[in-house]
């Protein structure tokens, strides 16, 4: 590493390069690219500007990987959980094309758990993780209790009690189907809405339009939960406030037996059976209102904890590994706990089977079958990751001076390949240098902001 650095910094073209990391933030895994791109004057043909990457070090450019996860990259993952946090709270209160009034629209938060495979160990504060009284033990000689008092970060939490009896394949096949429980929780809500309001379900689409954003989150125990901000809109314009009749109690309820009442059936094969898969019994629905109070939750908090979650890594959450598998042998070798390594050896067990293949079990073993985003939304709740993206590198053009080359009276010609990613182990101590900089500056800016607040509240 260091005659690496050595060599780095003896190159004519290092402040270049140095340029290049720093413009990623100090991105852990940069993208290399190499090409050219042009740009005209549309009504005269004149060469306004011309960039290529011959004359950068290497002959290539850098960019970010984008990576959500704050293990892989955390300057990206940084970035990825801002945005995140615009688009989750321009849905909550307005901002980035959305009309400020959605603030004082029917909005819940709720929180959608998975049903029990099997009893696991649990942190119950002081108390005793399964007290049962009987101590008789289950088919495979295991005690079915446990009066051991765990604390947090005690590793057994999540484990089951008894790994034989443990249902691994209803586990992993409504990881499988959660995109479709979700999806049938939406359609049942129209539904109940229509029954509590008295109207008919093809009325009320003509009426309200649910909107939502929602983040997976895997419990202690590997199953995902879902925690969503629903909001009621009118039907017509995204724009366009829902009637007067529509009000947060009615959704929180609405919300309450519409989750209740899904039930999906699955036959795979005669060797798997029949399947039923349904939400858990644990369900939490909270009031989102524009004046808080007691039963209300600050949107800021809201869209901060949605924010959070997405950074997260497989390694912080039990989710199994934060890249593909692509064998057995991987699966028996991976650095997770025996419960997340069972779930992933039947993953791959059941992505073999024929009748499953539309699954792609063995593509998402790594996410313990789930297929689904870390963070979805339906289309008139907010804003995009792509709308967020394209104004902040506007804004860096108009920082730089460079806005002026694009617009609608100009052309361009671009020609881009990937050439490779990463760093060399002297580059990445140097972009690592640079991330933690950053990072210092950002929490001495925030120490100072927090400070002046303070003295001017105080004055």
């Amino acid at each position: 590493m260091e005659r690496d650095v050595i060599h780095l910094a003896s190159d004519p073209l290092f402040p270049r390069r140095l340029e290049q990391i720093t413009a990623t933030a100090g991105c852990a895994h940069p993208v290399h690219l190499a090409g050219s791109t042009t740009t005209y004057d549309a009504l005269t043909g004149e060469l306004l500007h011309h960039y290529t990457t011959a004359d950068e070090p290497g002959e290539r450019l850098l960019v970010r990987c984008r990576n959500r996860r704050a293990t892989v990259c955390a300057p990206c993952s940084r970035l990825h959980a801002g945005d995140t946090f615009h688009l989750v709270r321009a849905g909550l209160v307005g901002g980035k094309n959305v009309p400020a009034d959605v603030r004082d629209r029917p909005r819940v938060f709720l929180t959608l758990t998975a049903p029990s495979f099997g009893p696991v160990h649990r942190a119950a504060g002081n108390s005793r993780c399964r007290p049962r009284r009987s101590g008789r033990a289950c088919e495979h000689g295991r005690l079915i209790r446990c009066l051991t008092v765990h604390e947090e970060g005690d590793p057994l939490i999540g484990q089951p009690l008894c790994p034989g009896c443990y249902d691994y394949c209803g586990h992993v096949l409504w990881h499988a189907y959660a995109g479709r429980l979700w999806k049938a929780f939406t359609d049942n809500l129209y539904h109940h809405l229509a029954a509590r309001t008295g109207r008919t379900r093809s009325g009320l689409r003509r009426a309200v339009r649910v909107s939502y954003a929602k983040v997976a989150e895997y419990q202690k125990r590997a199953a995902v939960h879902v925690h969503a901000v629903v909001r009621l809109d009118g039907a017509g314009d995204p724009a366009s406030p829902p009637p007067l009749w529509a009000d947060a109690d009615t959704l929180a309820d609405a919300v309450r037996s519409a989750a209740a009442a899904v039930r999906l059936t699955t036959v795979h094969s005669a060797a798997l059976g029949e399947c039923t898969l349904r939400w858990g019994d644990q369900l939490d629905v909270r009031p989102l209102r524009a004046s808080y109070g007691p039963d209300g939750l600050s949107d800021e908090a809201v869209a901060a904890y949605v924010a959070k979650y997405v950074s997260k890594g497989a390694a912080e959450t039990a989710a199994g590994l934060d890249h593909r598998v692509t064998s057995a042998e991987e699966v028996r070798t991976a650095p997770v706990s025996a419960h997340v390594r069972a779930l992933m050896g039947t993953c791959w067990r059941l992505g073999g089977l024929p009748e499953l293949e539309p699954l792609r079990l063995r593509a998402w073993t790594h996410t313990l079958g789930y297929r689904g985003h870390i963070l979805t939304k339906s289309r008139a709740y907010s804003t995009t990751y792509a709308a967020l993206r394209a104004e902040r590198a506007q804004h860096e053009q108009a920082v730089q001076g460079s806005s002026s080359l694009s617009g609608a009276d100009t052309t361009s010609d671009a020609h881009w390949r990937y050439v490779g990613s990463g760093h060399s182990p002297g580059a990445a101590l140097i972009a690592a240098g640079i991330a933690e900089d950053l990072a210092t500056n950002r929490e001495v800016a925030r120490e100072a902001l927090r400070s002046g607040s303070g003295g001017a509240l105080g004055a």
